[in-house]
Protein backbone atom coordinates (compact mmCIF):
# COMPACT_ATOMS: atom_id res chain seq x y z
CA UNK A 1 0.00 0.00 0.00
CA UNK A 2 1.26 3.65 -0.63
CA UNK A 3 3.48 4.77 2.10
CA UNK A 4 2.33 8.64 2.83
CA UNK A 5 4.98 11.04 4.10
CA UNK A 6 4.05 14.11 5.97
CA UNK A 7 4.54 17.36 4.87
CA UNK A 8 5.52 19.54 8.17
CA UNK A 9 5.54 22.73 6.56
CA UNK A 10 1.86 22.71 5.66
CA UNK A 11 0.35 19.91 8.62
CA UNK A 12 0.81 19.83 12.50
CA UNK A 13 1.01 24.17 12.32
CA UNK A 14 -0.63 23.65 15.96
CA UNK A 15 3.06 23.15 17.07
CA UNK A 16 6.51 24.67 16.47
CA UNK A 17 8.00 23.44 13.74
CA UNK A 18 10.60 21.13 15.37
CA UNK A 19 8.04 20.20 17.70
CA UNK A 20 5.90 18.55 14.39
CA UNK A 21 8.11 15.96 14.09
CA UNK A 22 7.37 13.87 17.19
CA UNK A 23 3.48 14.90 16.13
CA UNK A 24 3.61 13.02 12.84
CA UNK A 25 5.30 9.35 14.58
CA UNK A 26 2.43 9.53 17.12
CA UNK A 27 -0.09 10.00 15.00
CA UNK A 28 1.22 7.10 12.88
CA UNK A 29 3.52 8.16 9.61
CA UNK A 30 6.60 6.69 9.11
CA UNK A 31 8.80 9.77 6.78
CA UNK A 32 8.12 13.20 6.20
CA UNK A 33 8.90 15.81 4.35
CA UNK A 34 9.42 19.73 4.19
CA UNK A 35 9.31 22.94 1.87
CA UNK A 36 12.52 24.81 3.76
CA UNK A 37 13.77 23.52 6.47
CA UNK A 38 17.01 26.37 6.65
CA UNK A 39 15.19 28.57 9.58
CA UNK A 40 16.67 25.63 12.32
CA UNK A 41 19.99 24.30 12.62
CA UNK A 42 20.13 21.02 10.41
CA UNK A 43 21.42 18.86 13.48
CA UNK A 44 18.76 20.25 15.77
CA UNK A 45 16.34 18.65 13.26
CA UNK A 46 18.29 15.78 12.74
CA UNK A 47 17.93 14.90 16.50
CA UNK A 48 14.36 15.78 16.31
CA UNK A 49 13.82 13.43 13.33
CA UNK A 50 15.79 10.48 14.86
CA UNK A 51 13.88 10.73 18.20
CA UNK A 52 10.96 10.35 16.60
CA UNK A 53 12.04 7.39 14.28
CA UNK A 54 11.40 9.06 10.91
CA UNK A 55 12.50 9.08 7.63
CA UNK A 56 13.16 12.37 5.53
CA UNK A 57 12.20 11.71 2.56
CA UNK A 58 12.11 15.00 0.66
CA UNK A 59 13.15 18.99 0.97
CA UNK A 60 12.93 21.99 -1.26
CA UNK A 61 16.45 23.76 -1.88
CA UNK A 62 16.05 27.31 -0.98
CA UNK A 63 13.64 29.68 -3.09
CA UNK A 64 15.68 32.89 -3.62
CA UNK A 65 14.60 36.09 -1.81
CA UNK A 66 11.40 37.08 -1.32
CA UNK A 67 8.70 36.81 -3.63
CA UNK A 68 10.85 34.44 -5.57
CA UNK A 69 10.12 30.49 -6.42
CA UNK A 70 13.42 29.09 -7.37
CA UNK A 71 16.71 30.15 -9.25
CA UNK A 72 17.08 27.59 -11.85
CA UNK A 73 15.85 28.94 -14.73
CA UNK A 74 16.83 32.08 -14.44
CA UNK A 75 20.12 33.78 -16.71
CA UNK A 76 21.78 35.72 -14.53
CA UNK A 77 21.30 33.93 -11.33
CA UNK A 78 23.52 30.95 -11.89
CA UNK A 79 25.79 31.80 -9.17
CA UNK A 80 23.26 32.47 -6.49
CA UNK A 81 21.42 28.91 -7.35
CA UNK A 82 24.48 27.22 -7.33
CA UNK A 83 26.20 28.39 -3.46
CA UNK A 84 22.66 28.01 -2.43
CA UNK A 85 22.17 24.57 -4.18
CA UNK A 86 26.16 23.59 -2.41
CA UNK A 87 26.32 25.34 0.44
CA UNK A 88 22.84 25.01 1.71
CA UNK A 89 20.23 22.18 0.30
CA UNK A 90 22.96 19.81 0.12
CA UNK A 91 24.58 20.26 3.62
CA UNK A 92 20.71 19.56 4.84
CA UNK A 93 20.15 16.96 2.79
CA UNK A 94 23.09 15.09 4.45
CA UNK A 95 22.16 16.03 7.90
CA UNK A 96 18.33 14.59 7.40
CA UNK A 97 20.01 11.96 5.37
CA UNK A 98 17.24 12.80 3.23
CA UNK A 99 17.88 11.13 -0.45
CA UNK A 100 15.48 13.56 -2.72
CA UNK A 101 16.05 17.97 -3.05
CA UNK A 102 13.21 19.54 -5.01
CA UNK A 103 14.47 22.37 -6.92
CA UNK A 104 12.14 25.03 -7.86
CA UNK A 105 12.70 26.34 -11.46
CA UNK A 106 11.58 29.88 -11.04
CA UNK A 107 9.01 32.99 -12.14
CA UNK A 108 9.39 33.94 -16.24
CA UNK A 109 10.41 37.54 -15.65
CA UNK A 110 8.37 39.83 -17.59
CA UNK A 111 9.54 40.07 -21.19
CA UNK A 112 11.84 36.83 -21.17
CA UNK A 113 11.88 34.07 -24.16
CA UNK A 114 11.17 30.32 -22.55
CA UNK A 115 14.25 29.02 -24.81
CA UNK A 116 17.00 31.43 -22.48
CA UNK A 117 15.49 29.84 -19.81
CA UNK A 118 14.93 26.49 -20.66
CA UNK A 119 18.64 26.31 -21.53
CA UNK A 120 19.45 27.82 -17.91
CA UNK A 121 17.43 25.50 -16.23
CA UNK A 122 18.71 22.52 -18.08
CA UNK A 123 22.65 23.35 -17.29
CA UNK A 124 21.77 24.19 -13.54
CA UNK A 125 19.89 20.88 -13.45
CA UNK A 126 23.11 18.92 -15.35
CA UNK A 127 25.58 21.00 -12.85
CA UNK A 128 23.34 20.31 -9.74
CA UNK A 129 23.03 16.71 -10.68
CA UNK A 130 26.36 16.23 -10.41
CA UNK A 131 26.33 17.76 -7.40
CA UNK A 132 24.13 15.56 -5.27
CA UNK A 133 25.43 12.59 -7.65
CA UNK A 134 28.19 12.13 -4.88
CA UNK A 135 26.30 12.87 -2.06
CA UNK A 136 23.68 10.24 -2.98
CA UNK A 137 20.95 12.39 -3.70
CA UNK A 138 18.02 12.78 -6.36
CA UNK A 139 17.24 15.89 -7.72
CA UNK A 140 13.88 16.45 -8.66
CA UNK A 141 11.70 19.07 -10.69
CA UNK A 142 8.00 19.83 -10.68
CA UNK A 143 5.33 21.31 -12.32
CA UNK A 144 3.29 23.39 -10.46
CA UNK A 145 -0.32 24.86 -11.37
CA UNK A 146 -1.09 28.61 -12.91
CA UNK A 147 -3.76 29.04 -10.50
CA UNK A 148 -1.67 29.15 -7.19
CA UNK A 149 1.97 29.80 -9.07
CA UNK A 150 1.08 32.32 -11.78
CA UNK A 151 4.08 33.18 -14.31
CA UNK A 152 5.78 29.40 -13.07
CA UNK A 153 8.35 28.42 -15.55
CA UNK A 154 6.52 24.81 -15.69
CA UNK A 155 2.94 23.68 -15.08
CA UNK A 156 2.91 20.60 -17.44
CA UNK A 157 4.11 17.08 -16.85
CA UNK A 158 5.14 16.64 -20.09
CA UNK A 159 7.51 19.72 -19.60
CA UNK A 160 9.36 18.31 -16.60
CA UNK A 161 9.54 14.22 -18.10
CA UNK A 162 11.17 16.95 -21.41
CA UNK A 163 13.63 18.66 -19.19
CA UNK A 164 14.50 15.16 -17.07
CA UNK A 165 15.42 14.04 -20.76
CA UNK A 166 17.43 17.16 -21.99
CA UNK A 167 19.63 16.95 -18.91
CA UNK A 168 19.84 13.00 -19.01
CA UNK A 169 21.30 12.22 -15.34
CA UNK A 170 20.24 9.39 -14.11
CA UNK A 171 19.30 10.92 -10.51
CA UNK A 172 17.59 14.08 -12.10
CA UNK A 173 13.47 13.12 -11.81
CA UNK A 174 9.74 14.25 -11.47
CA UNK A 175 7.39 15.52 -8.41
CA UNK A 176 4.39 14.44 -9.26
CA UNK A 177 1.71 16.19 -7.55
CA UNK A 178 -1.78 14.97 -8.35
CA UNK A 179 -3.06 18.26 -6.79
CA UNK A 180 -1.21 20.47 -9.33
CA UNK A 181 -1.81 17.67 -12.17
CA UNK A 182 -5.45 17.99 -11.60
CA UNK A 183 -6.00 21.53 -11.71
CA UNK A 184 -3.82 22.15 -15.14
CA UNK A 185 -4.11 18.39 -16.65
CA UNK A 186 -6.59 16.18 -14.97
CA UNK A 187 -6.73 12.71 -16.68
CA UNK A 188 -5.03 11.61 -13.60
CA UNK A 189 -5.41 7.80 -13.95
CA UNK A 190 -3.92 7.80 -17.28
CA UNK A 191 -1.61 9.99 -16.26
CA UNK A 192 -0.46 7.83 -13.51
CA UNK A 193 -0.02 5.17 -15.63
CA UNK A 194 1.75 6.30 -18.55
CA UNK A 195 4.31 8.51 -16.23
CA UNK A 196 4.89 5.69 -13.28
CA UNK A 197 5.47 3.17 -16.27
CA UNK A 198 8.92 1.61 -15.60
CA UNK A 199 9.21 1.53 -19.28
CA UNK A 200 8.83 5.62 -19.58
CA UNK A 201 12.27 6.75 -20.65
CA UNK A 202 11.96 9.32 -17.81
CA UNK A 203 10.94 8.60 -13.89
CA UNK A 204 8.86 9.95 -11.45
CA UNK A 205 10.82 10.24 -8.17
CA UNK A 206 8.38 11.08 -5.70
CA UNK A 207 4.42 11.52 -5.65
CA UNK A 208 2.21 14.27 -3.99
CA UNK A 209 -1.40 14.20 -3.23
CA UNK A 210 -3.77 17.14 -1.59
CA UNK A 211 -7.78 17.62 -1.87
CA UNK A 212 -9.34 19.49 -4.96
CA UNK A 213 -9.71 22.95 -5.42
CA UNK A 214 -9.05 23.67 -1.81
CA UNK A 215 -5.69 21.52 -0.76
CA UNK A 216 -7.54 20.07 1.78
CA UNK A 217 -7.18 16.77 3.05
CA UNK A 218 -6.78 14.18 0.35
CA UNK A 219 -10.96 12.75 1.01
CA UNK A 220 -12.46 16.17 0.27
CA UNK A 221 -13.49 17.41 -3.59
CA UNK A 222 -13.19 16.41 -7.48
CA UNK A 223 -10.88 13.63 -6.80
CA UNK A 224 -11.63 9.60 -6.29
CA UNK A 225 -8.52 9.37 -3.37
CA UNK A 226 -9.46 6.02 -2.44
CA UNK A 227 -9.23 4.71 -6.47
CA UNK A 228 -6.20 6.96 -6.62
CA UNK A 229 -4.28 5.52 -3.93
CA UNK A 230 -5.13 1.66 -5.23
CA UNK A 231 -4.02 2.75 -8.80
CA UNK A 232 -0.94 3.48 -7.07
CA UNK A 233 -0.29 0.68 -5.60
CA UNK A 234 -1.46 -1.22 -8.05
CA UNK A 235 1.15 0.07 -10.67
CA UNK A 236 3.63 -0.89 -7.80
CA UNK A 237 4.80 2.35 -6.76
CA UNK A 238 7.03 1.71 -4.02
CA UNK A 239 8.59 5.03 -3.05
CA UNK A 240 6.78 7.34 -1.07
CA UNK A 241 3.70 9.67 -1.47
CA UNK A 242 3.77 13.50 0.82
CA UNK A 243 0.46 14.45 2.18
CA UNK A 244 1.33 18.31 0.88
CA UNK A 245 -2.03 20.32 2.57
CA UNK A 246 -3.42 22.57 4.10
CA UNK A 247 -5.67 21.12 6.58
CA UNK A 248 -9.11 22.26 7.37
CA UNK A 249 -8.89 22.56 11.17
CA UNK A 250 -6.58 20.72 14.05
CA UNK A 251 -4.46 18.39 11.85
CA UNK A 252 -4.77 15.55 14.31
CA UNK A 253 -8.75 16.03 14.18
CA UNK A 254 -8.99 15.02 10.13
CA UNK A 255 -6.43 12.34 9.73
CA UNK A 256 -9.57 9.64 8.86
CA UNK A 257 -8.19 9.61 5.36
CA UNK A 258 -4.79 8.07 6.71
CA UNK A 259 -6.18 5.35 9.16
CA UNK A 260 -6.70 2.88 6.28
CA UNK A 261 -3.12 3.56 4.92
CA UNK A 262 -1.54 3.90 8.70
CA UNK A 263 -0.87 0.12 9.36
CA UNK A 264 0.93 -0.50 6.20
CA UNK A 265 4.62 -1.31 6.76
CA UNK A 266 7.00 1.91 5.61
Amino acid sequence: MPRFAANLSMMYGEWSFPDRFAAAAADGFKGVECQFPYEWPAAELAQRLTDAGLAQVLINAPPGQGAERGLACLPGREADFRRSFSEQALPYAAALRCPRVHVMAGLMPPGSERPALQATFVENLAWAAREAASAGVTVLIEPLNFRDMPGYFMHRQVDAHEIVGLVGAPNLAVQMDLYHCQIVEGDLSTRLARFLDPGHPTRVGHLQVAGVPARHEPDEGELAHAHLFELIDALGWDGWVGAEYRPRGATRDRLGWFQRWRSQPG
